[in-house]
């Protein structure tokens, strides 16, 4: 269940469903689908990420640090939690 990336709080919940009592099918898939929700969310943010860095990266000339577009992109989130 880990190497789905299920946390510990799902995993205990999912063993108790599991377990004598039982559960249904339904309760188990809510628990999964809340999960690949979150996964997928994690992808559209990675995925956003990427596409900044690249765009980022390949504005990079290797010249002086002042014009560094990743130290520019540092100083705005910088500013912006100030």
């Amino acid at each position: 269940m880990r190497e789905l990336g299920f946390s510990l709080e799902d995993i205990r919940t999912l063993l108790l469903l599991g377990g004598p009592t039982g559960a249904t099918c339904a309760e188990v898939r809510d628990i999964a689908a809340r999960h690949l929700e979150d996964i997928r969310a994690k992808l559209r943010d990675l995925t956003k990420l990427e596409g900044i860095l690249s765009s980022t990266v390949s504005q990079c000339t290797g010249g002086a640090v002042p014009d560094c577009p990743v130290l520019n992109i540092l100083d705005i989130e910088r500013e912006s939690n100030l």
